[in-house]
């Protein structure tokens, strides 16, 4: 194609997402000149939404943000109230929690890697087009998927805004036998597990190395989920409670989701390329050699390989699920009192999309006085378009059908919660 320097590319919505949104390229003499994903979705209040309300409140309240990553914003929310009341739950509850988030993290990242993701990489423009030529891929993403799913049902009561929840642990013990013969399922879910991290390493990924701050939660021991102190590649490291002095958000003219960068530093990355970087060393035995099988290193850092790793994550969740099955012995009660009390809480979990922090005050009687909620993929949005700009830079001379089919499947390497951040995409390129 001839290099033109005067063209328009407008794409009517970005498929396979979550969510509504814009992205705009301006270039001027050849050259990109500025980059915007745009998140125009309208405000969804949840935080207003809160206050006033119980302290037993949020779990529930907040698991509707993401039908996809509820059980991340009910972990988050019950680790900031339960601070915020001075109430720590016992070994077996942060188990279980940890095991079902377990099966968040496998529901979740199947869907993406076989139904949003892997049809770029087969050249199809929808999953169901992929099924025509390829029905077992499909087959064994949702056979993975639903394991994951099971695996809520079982713990939570559902797959979706989970029942079984609250403030100080669970309203109950699963069943030991329910969660035996789930045991036999993810064992072939495991085999599923691994089948994907071979069939993701074996997809083609352009050369785009870059070299972002990132962060994720750390955990001594093993692989960060549920809880964990903060870290990051540039050396920092600190407690949920320090969030809001390390991470700065500030409202962007064209999105409404807020751009976040670290106090002092730039824009920065969470997910699963952070996690990866940052605890690769705290991968279970046969997650690890599948990684290392895939040709993953110590660090992921280039996003299109963002795919193997949620293929690695994958396999190590429902290997951390057996493992935590077949320690289950429940014993005492499924809860702890969480009795109301003036005073700030912090959570931070990692959604299956990256860090997830939540921060309430609530007063004597127990009544949110406020509340903060900071989603993954808000914190990521300075970065999908710093990577954009780059990406997009060196390939200008594509046709505008080319350049917007690799610059959808770019975005889709962060897997983007629009919603949750505030939320299909459309592109216009500008060229003067």
């Amino acid at each position: 194609m001839t290099h033109r320097t005067d063209r328009s590319l407008h794409v009517a919505g970005l498929a396979r997402v979550e969510g509504e949104g814009a992205m705009h390229v301006r270039v001027d003499k050849g050259e990109v000149v500025g980059v915007q994903l745009e998140i125009y979705e309208p405000p969804r209040f949840f935080e207003a939404f809160l206050r006033g309300r119980r302290h037993t409140e949020p779990p529930d309240i907040t698991a509707r943000i993401c039908g996809i990553c509820p059980v991340a914003y009910q972990m988050s929310a019950c680790l900031a109230i339960e601070d915020a009341c001075g109430v720590t739950v016992s070994p077996q509850i942060q188990d279980l929690r940890r095991l079902l988030y377990c099966g968040e993290w496998i529901e979740s990242h199947a869907l993406h890697i076989y139904l949003l993701h892997a049809p770029d990489f087969l050249g199809y423009e929808s999953a169901i087009a992929m099924a025509a030529d390829h029905r077992e891929l499909v087959e064994r993403g949702l056979a993975l998927k639903k394991a994951g799913n099971d695996l809520l049902e079982t713990v939570a009561g559902r797959a979706i805004h989970p029942i079984n929840v609250r403030v100080g642990g669970f309203y109950r013990w699963p069943e030991p036998g329910a969660l035996g013969r789930l045991a036999e399922q993810l064992r072939v879910a495991r085999d599923v597990a691994v089948d994907t991290v071979r069939m993701a390493a074996g997809f083609d990924f352009p050369d785009f190395t870059q070299e972002h701050e990132m962060m994720a939660l750390s955990s001594p021991g093993q692989y960060p989920i549920e809880a964990g102190t903060l870290v990051t590649t540039g050396g920092r490291a600190f407690p949920a409670r320090l969030f809001e002095e390390h991470v700065i958000e500030e409202q962007v003219p064209h999105s409404t989701a807020l751009h976040a960068h670290l106090n002092g530093g730039d824009h920065y990355l969470v997910g699963p390329t952070a996690r990866y970087t940052l605890n690769s060393s705290a991968l279970s035995p046969l997650a690890a050699e599948l990684a290392r099988e895939a040709g993953l290193g110590r660090e992921c850092r280039n996003p299109f390989r963002s795919i193997v790793v949620r293929a690695v994550e994958t396999l190590y969740a429902v290997d951390e699920a057996l493992r935590l099955i077949e320690a289950y012995e429940p014993s005492g009660p499924s809860y702890v009192d969480v009795p109301p009390r003036a005073g700030v809480g912090y959570g931070v979990t990692e959604a299956p999309r990256g860090v997830l922090y939540h921060r309430y005050e609530l007063d004597a009687d127990g009544l949110v006085k406020t509340a903060r909620i900071v989603p993954p993929t808000s914190q990521n949005q300075a970065s999908i378009e710093h990577d954009l700009y780059d990406f997009v830079s060196d390939r200008l001379e594509l046709s505008d059908e080319q350049l917007q089919w690799q610059c959808e499947q770019a975005i889709r390497n962060y897997d983007p919660c629009i919603s949750c951040s505030a939320h299909f995409l459309d592109f216009t390129v500008s060229r003067s």
